[in-house]
């Protein structure tokens, strides 16, 4: 790989688009959301009322998805989602859909042709184990279920959703299951990644230490 990579893992709300986000704006590198690209996936699913369950109909959507970013906007064909899939419906419909190796095959040479100049931060469940093995920098995100929930509760009320804390841990703990246990591609970090629990650290401090990490590989390269 031509362009630094790095890629930052962990379960459902465990902060890791946030901060990727802000390690890519501070690098001035590129942006991978590609929990994103499984629920742009799941969104145009539900939309054709497909069954989740059908492999082949859904990894044929995945191969010829028509989506775009502009910032911090996510667009599906002519129509920006950003909210829209963020929706708990296609969040959890996402988690299912995302445990059958076709569907994640045609997602895979998407997601590396993220990977521009002058580098790019990567943010999901198999970055660092399956899509970008040889990335430069591999960060693990992790946090417990019930600030993973707090943290869920306020970003879907800040956008307008209705959610229940109860509800967003029974789910939270379903999804990461459904992720860890998955026969493709599970859940994990990369025997090479750098584990960080962010329970107790604010954004700010979080980006901080992956910028830390970054510049200490840097510097030894």
């Amino acid at each position: 790989m031509t362009n630094p990579i790095i890629t930052i893992d962990g379960p459902t709300a465990s902060g890791k688009g946030t901060v990727a986000q802000r390690v890519a704006h501070a690098l001035q590198f590129h942006y991978l959301d590609s929990g994103a690209l499984y629920r742009l996936t799941a969104l145009s699913a539900l939309r054709e009322k497909l069954a989740l369950e059908d492999e082949q109909a859904i990894a044929c959507i995945a191969s010829h998805l028509p989506c775009h970013f502009k910032g911090e906007q996510i667009w599906l064909d002519k129509e920006e989602v950003s909210d829209v899939i963020r929706a708990e419906e296609v969040g959890n419909a996402a988690s299912k859909i995302a445990v059958f190796p076709g569907i994640r095959k045609a997602l895979y040479s998407l997601q590396r042709s993220f990977s521009k100049p002058p580098g790019l931060v990567a943010d999901g469940r198999d970055m660092g184990t399956v899509v970008f093995p040889l990335a430069d920098l591999k960060i693990y995100l992790t946090a417990s279920v019930d600030a993973r929930a707090e943290r869920r509760f306020k970003q879907l009320i800040s956008k307008g959703f209705t959610a229940n804390i109860d509800d967003l841990v029974k789910d939270l703990a379903e999804r990461d299951a459904r992720d860890k246990n998955r026969s493709i591609a599970p859940l994990k970090p990369a025997q090479d990644a750098y584990i960080l629990d962010t329970s107790h650290l604010t954004v700010e401090q979080t980006v901080m230490e992956v910028l830390q990490q970054y510049s200490a590989i840097s510097v030894k390269k």
